[in-house]
């Protein structure tokens, strides 16, 4: 079988697990007003809620399997979108629990804009955490009694590769965990046009991090918009989708 043939084969594996709510929809073509904000979120708040479902899903039932998964997926949309981890994620599924570096990154090539680096966080990641604590995710996630510490973790680890402030805040929000901000580049232009910072550059300290997530707290308040369901909100505005 050709490569090209494989890669055809895994997008359309890709396409088949998106649930029809998550396909493209109009974007909002409308400047990023309050106004506007709660209109979407009136919208689509179907979708929106049943997406957040779905994470407290993977909260309550996940195994560690699954938490592992959702990790390596954050690890795949770094600096990429979440379409190229969605189909990065599918293409080594069969490899998280064993898969060499050059598998892994042989399954990745052609589906994955760097698949030899990302191949290297897996295996590093995953080795770290078998000796960390038995990649027992759920347990270690769940010892944390403060939400920043449990963020503050993922991102200092140096055994964990490949999670900044915004990787570590949306694998914990698509694990269930709640009131994490993933100031991606969607999120950040939205403040942006509302004024709300002065520019949609990526924070790049903690301090930074958490400066802006409390502004986008602050937003959460003044429009009655729950804050998980802000982030879907303004994502949605830019790019006409509802993913994870």
């Amino acid at each position: 079988m050709t490569t090209s043939i494989t890669n055809l084969l895994t997008l359309a594996l890709w396409a088949s697990r998106i649930p029809t709510a998550d396909l493209t929809v109009a974007k909002h073509r409308e400047p990023v007003t309050i106004e506007n904000i709660k209109a979407v979120h009136a919208e689509r708040l179907g979708e929106i809620r049943g997406r957040l479902a779905d994470f407290e899903e993977i909260g309550r039932r996940g195994t560690d399997a699954k938490l592992w998964e959702e990790m390596v997926f954050c690890f795949f949309t770094g600096g990429c979108s979440a379409k190229m981890g969605l189909r990065a994620i599918e293409a080594v599924r069969p490899l998280l629990k064993n898969g060499t570096q050059l598998e892994l990154a042989n399954a990745l090539s052609g589906v994955h804009r760097y698949p030899n680096a990302r191949s290297r966080y897996v295996v590093q990641s995953r080795e770290f955490l078998h000796q960390h604590c038995g990649l027992k995710l759920r347990a270690k996630l769940d010892s944390f009694d403060c939400s920043h510490a449990r963020r503050d973790w993922l991102v200092r680890e140096k055994g964990i590769k490949g999670l900044g402030y915004k990787e570590a805040s949306h694998y914990l929000r698509n694990i269930g965990f709640k009131g994490y901000a993933i100031l991606d580049k969607h999120v950040l232009r939205c403040l942006a046009e509302l004024k709300i910072i002065d520019d949609p550059k990526p924070p790049n300290t903690r301090s930074r991090y958490l400066t802006v997530e409390e502004k986008l707290k602050n937003l959460t308040d003044a429009t009655g918009i729950d804050f998980d369901e802000m982030d879907l909100v303004l994502w949605s505005m830019k790019t006409g989708e509802i993913l994870k």
